[in-house]
């Protein structure tokens, strides 16, 4: 058997949510005193680390918790109207079919997950959600404890730069998909195992994959 464990991260990977975020991003820009972003700005941001997207709007660190916070109660307000990528149930069908373990460790709140997953929630053996912006490798960690799975058996699978550093951190492998958040020239310039560029290729690349040590 492949990778035994696959954790997932949802916007922009899973779920289509940066047409949400862009028709959002400014109003919340204008609630929490941050620059707001023009159409102009969103290749270079796509192009740029967590850091320097923060830098560049400039964001306060102290008011990330308020942001996200705000920002998860919007997406309540909205996530049925948030959809999966194409071939993301298929993908995830197969991928559980085959007795892959599956988690969810997101910033989006658990509850706003298992919506927009819809029937395919129950797949994820394990959800980990409301992550900081840096927060991710702590609660990669502990998933895979909960799992009891080695962390060389395990692949987190994202969008973001963020997410590759917090693989690495708690020692784990990743997989950049390039139709999220981030451009692909900046997820490959952080080296990742493996790089999706269709959802279909997620499962069959990772039951490709040479059997991992437990």
């Amino acid at each position: 058997m492949p990778y035994s464990l696959v954790i997932f991260d949802l916007d922009g990977t899973l779920s289509d949510s940066f047409p949400w975020f862009r028709l959002h991003v400014n109003a919340v820009a204008e609630r929490f005193g941050f620059r707001q972003v023009k159409d102009e700005d969103v290749d270079g941001l796509r192009h740029a680390s967590t850091r320097e997207i923060l830098d560049f709007l400039e964001v306060p660190r102290w008011k990330l918790p308020f942001i996200a916070r705000h920002v998860r109660k919007l997406k309540t307000a909205h996530a049925a109207s948030i959809p999966l990528f194409d071939g993301v149930e298929s993908m995830l069908d197969t991928l559980a079919a085959r007795g892959i373990r599956l988690a969810l460790v997101s910033s989006d709140s658990e509850a706003n997950a298992r919506q927009k997953l819809g029937s395919r929630a129950g797949l994820f053996a394990d959800y980990d959600c409301s992550a900081s912006v840096f927060g991710k490798a702590r609660k990669f960690r502990r998933v895979v404890r909960r799992a009891r799975v080695a962390p060389g058996a395990t692949i987190a699978i994202g969008d973001e730069t963020r997410d590759i550093e917090a693989a690495r951190a708690a020692g784990i492998a990743f997989g950049a998909v390039t139709w999220g958040y981030a451009a692909e020239k900046a997820l490959r310039a952080h080296q990742p195992e493996l790089v999706f560029t269709q959802v279909a290729h997620i499962a069959e690349r990772l039951l490709a994959a040479p059997k991992r040590d437990r």
